[in-house]
């Protein structure tokens, strides 16, 4: 069951859940970014925001995606997204640009530039992620 807070009226996984405690308006992260970007984003969001108990918050400079813990984490850079997901072994193979230890699991970067980049493949991770 989720809980939202009080002050910033974000939704989290449960009360006292660590954040950043303000309102940021998710369109502010693309401003001044590519339509492709938008699009890429947003074909993620539309496929993410229906798995079950995924909650959204929005950060001034990322999206985060949780459902028991954050899962997701994409930031949009400036002709980029920065994908963050993580993963119980480390994935040094391409797609990921950089995978690194983080406590007791790994911390996975993937850059994409274009919509076409968004597919199964990612998705394959971005799943994995969710079910860790």
């Amino acid at each position: 069951m989720s809980w939202t807070c009080p002050d910033c009226d974000r939704e989290l996984p449960w009360k006292d859940y660590r954040h950043y405690c303000r309102r940021v308006d998710l369109d502010s992260l693309f401003v001044g970014r590519s339509a492709e970007l938008v699009l890429a984003f947003d074909k993620i969001l539309a496929e993410v925001s229906c798995w079950p108990g995924v909650l959204i918050g929005v950060t001034p400079n990322c999206i985060v995606f949780t459902r028991r813990v954050g899962f997701l984490i994409i930031r949009p850079m400036k002709k980029e997204l920065d994908i963050k997901f993580y993963s119980a072994v480390a994935h040094p193979e391409k797609p990921v640009a950089k995978s690194a230890a983080s406590g007791k699991k790994f911390e996975n970067h993937i850059r994409i530039k274009t919509a076409d980049e968004v597919g199964p493949g990612l998705f394959m991770y971005i799943r994995k992620s969710y079910t860790f």
